[in-house]
């Protein structure tokens, strides 16, 4: 994003140089904006992306809580029965309890890391569905300039979201199923 932003002064400032006035140059060319954050959270592959992601990382989610709930009830057990258990007993409770919370550490941080790195790839994913359809729709209605994040107001005369927005629904609702919504899925 800073970077269109660079080009874009760059170009006033050289519009500027050669004479012409932002005003002048702004009449000619086309400018248009998009909200990409309401892209990113509407666009039907974004919801398909979501969903992907949940189903495929729920098994190992709900296998975590399992661990985390035998191990809750062994803590309790051990609370309630630490007086009447002989020493090695209870030390060999407490040794289980110890290595159960090292096996449910190291599954939610190897559960975090993989869910961050598949979140990561659905995202690249969905940043260049949502690029191409950007410019394909500047293209179409002859925008010269569409600008994204960093603006700080456009009028909905300049807004091209829905457009945008219908742009990728039409292309989710034309995607065989079994691609996902435009999503390659393994």
């Amino acid at each position: 994003m800073r970077t269109i932003t660079t080009r874009i002064i760059t170009l006033l400032l050289a519009g500027w140089l050669a004479g012409f006035t932002p005003a002048s140059w702004a009449q000619d060319a086309r400018l248009a904006f998009v909200n990409t954050q309401r892209v990113m959270d509407k666009a039907p592959q974004a919801q398909a992306a979501r969903e992907l992601l949940k189903n495929e990382f729920a098994p190992r989610d709900k296998k975590i809580v399992s661990m985390q709930k035998e191990l809750k009830k062994l803590e309790e057990e051990l609370a309630r029965n630490a007086q009447i258990l002989s020493d090695s007993v209870r030390i060999a409770r407490e040794r289980k309890i110890t290595s159960l919370k090292r096996d449910i550490k190291r599954a939610r941080d190897e559960f975090l890391e993989d869910l961050n790195l598949r979140r990561n790839e659905e995202l690249g994913k969905l940043q260049k569905l949502i690029s191409d359809a950007i410019v394909s729709v500047a293209r179409e209605s002859g925008y010269d300039i569409v600008l994204g994040d960093t603006v700080l107001y456009a009028s909905e005369r300049v807004d091209i979201t829905d457009k945008v927005l219908d742009r990728l629904r039409k292309q989710a609702s034309a995607t065989p199923a079994d691609k996902d919504a435009g999503l390659n899925v393994r």
